[in-house]
């Protein structure tokens, strides 16, 4: 099929298509996470991103504009909405693309090319240690592919399928250099799912349909992004008092349903909304073969998510204290009114941390951090989310600990976007999260706060147990499906088929480099029993090893361990 130029309509349809194939593709980017573990969310973190750009996109062309607009949309789209590194990445791609497009009102080959050339310029730029064999190395391979093309062929299709066939070249040849690819015998996860976004490009330049809009039960189409302002509409609450609010958190999140939790707990939407109605009001659910949105005014927001996780996996949470925000909103309309006389002046310093699991959460909030996102191991918060919650303090410095290696990057993000000085503690995990705010210090400067805070990071010695997902090969070792797994500083240093055996032996190992102190984070599924039997026997073995537990809560990690 011959195609001389992507016109506005063009251009949406392929990022439509782009975005259906990697939805499609989310469990099995997922799974090429090279740590067999349950947190492997390259797939999803790249999906959402892309569905934020993509409703970004969709508001811009309802006004007709011209394709550079559309695909600066897009780019705005998709750093508000970035997760993790991949998602970030993405979203630095397309920023690329459309500085490289931005006057063009429609592109042919030589302009659709410039912006593929300069989206990898600028993903290179935002990785402070670019490594090949990831997708960076997929996307600059294909697009050096693309200007070789542009220069025989004025057709975008025969250009396109050049480039996705280079792209899949690239993605097979990425455990040649990288050699943890190679080990665990996958791909790289994230050039996997540019690979899939660019069969979908190619989708629909060369005519093939794909279906984008989801759909209720009556054939209706449904804006999932919209429950929470619909559910609001249908909520008569505009004349109440703060202290009558019954259920205070308005929560929002997708559960992204699972087979394997369905032959246990088969999904019915009927039942699940009667179920869901017991927490709360103000519900809203709306669910198809893979997803359910939820809506619901809740009082123990993390009963909600509980029983939901018994279908799937749990995305997109948004909990908002509604009972602080009603106070924000009259102390506002009272001071426009002019009844109150003066305006609160901002504190010295803002926290805002990143955590999994409701107890965890509850310590960061009793060690001072003003907004607690919930999000880490199971799911990464989005940019946006984190400005929301920088915007929500009123401070003149905030301070982020993203307290996982795949946020840090999101997070540094939001230091372009918002109006206050952000200062961004790269904790790669929740130990080191909790021994940094231990160090911060309301009267010193920043400068100084972020040093001391860092030189805690330093201190403290982190591992956690899991379990692996799948069949896998780690360091010359077997590790098979249902395996428990402990992992010291983000290395698997042990695997097992019990839970407290490898628990033990991971503690071990982290103790034979000294430490008198170990803090324990027990997870959701951990009993007390097996958490007394842990700790029995640290008072046995290393009787002179102060030892505190709290519970943590966490999803799919029983344990968290810090060494100090």
């Amino acid at each position: 099929m011959l195609v001389r130029v992507i016109d506005s309509q063009m251009f949406l349809d392929m990022v439509r298509a782009g975005a259906k194939r990697l939805n499609g593709s989310v469990d099995q980017v997922n799974a090429l996470n090279v740590f067999p573990v349950p947190d492997g969310d390259t797939g999803t973190n790249m999906n959402l991103t892309l569905t934020s750009g993509v409703k970004e996109l969709e508001r811009e062309a309802a006004s007709n504009a011209h394709v550079g607009k559309l695909a600066e949309a897009l780019s705005k789209g998709l750093l508000m909405g970035a997760r993790g590194n991949s998602g970030v990445i993405l979203s630095q791609l397309f920023r690329g693309f459309a500085k490289g497009v931005a006057d063009q009102e429609i592109l042919t080959s030589r302009e659709f090319v410039e912006g593929l050339k300069r989206g990898v310029d600028t993903a290179y730029k935002a990785v402070i240690k670019p490594v090949e064999g990831t997708v960076l190395t997929v996307a600059r391979e294909a697009a050096e592919m693309a200007v070789r093309t542009a220069h025989r062929t004025e057709n975008l299709a025969e250009l396109m399928e050049r480039v996705l066939k280079e792209s899949r070249s690239a993605l097979q040849r990425t455990p040649e250099q990288l050699p943890v690819l190679a080990q665990a015998g996958v791909v790289d996860a994230g050039g996997q799912g540019l690979v899939r976004i660019y069969e979908g490009f190619l989708a629909a330049l060369t005519g093939e349909e794909v279906s984008y809009t989801m759909t209720d039960a009556d054939g209706e189409s449904v804006d999932l992004n919209r429950l929470g302002e619909i559910a609001h509409r249908q909520s008569a609450q505009s004349h109440f008092e703060t202290g009558d609010i019954e259920h205070g958190y308005c929560t929002e999140f997708i559960v992204q349903l699972k087979p394997d939790k369905l032959l246990e707990t088969p999904f019915s939407e009927e039942q699940f909304r009667r179920d869901m109605a017991r927490f709360g009001d103000s519900l809203l659910v709306v669910a198809d073969d893979d997803l359910v949105k939820v809506h619901i005014h809740a009082e123990q927001p993390g009963d909600t998510l509980t029983y939901a996780q018994r279908y799937g996996e749990l995305t997109r949470i948004k909990i908002d204290n509604m009972r602080e925000q009603h106070a924000t909103i009259l102390d506002t309309e009272h001071q426009e009114s002019g009844e109150l006389a003066s305006v609160s002046e901002k504190k010295r310093y803002g926290l805002v941390a990143v955590a999994s699991g409701d107890g965890i959460s509850e310590i960061f909030r009793s060690l001072g951090v003003d907004v607690v996102i919930q999000g880490g191991q199971t799911m990464n918060p989005s940019t946006e989310e984190m400005v929301q919650a920088v915007r929500e303090i009123p401070a003149e410095h905030v301070f982020i600990l993203p307290n996982n290696k795949n946020i840090i990057m999101t997070a540094e993000q939001v230091t372009e976007l918002v109006e206050v000085p952000v200062t961004v503690l790269p904790t790669r995990n929740i130990p080191q999260g909790l021994a940094a705010l231990l160090s911060f210090n309301e009267e010193a400067n920043a400068d100084l706060n972020q040093k001391r805070m860092m030189e805690s990071v330093g201190d403290v010695s982190s591992g956690e147990v899991t379990y692996a997902v799948r069949d896998s090969q780690y360091e010359g070792g077997n590790i098979q499906e249902g395996d428990f797994l402990g992992i010291w500083e983000g290395r698997i240093e042990t695997v097992g088929a019990d839970l407290l055996a490898t628990s033990r032996d991971l503690l071990t190992r982290m103790l034979t480099h000294g430490g008198d102190m170990v803090t324990l984070l027990y997870g959701e599924d951990v009993t007390p029993n097996q958490v007394q039997e842990l700790t029995h026997f640290l008072a046995q073995n290393y009787p002179d090893v102060e030892c505190e537990v709290h519970y943590g809560g966490q999803p799919l990690y029983y344990f968290l361990f810090s060494v100090e």
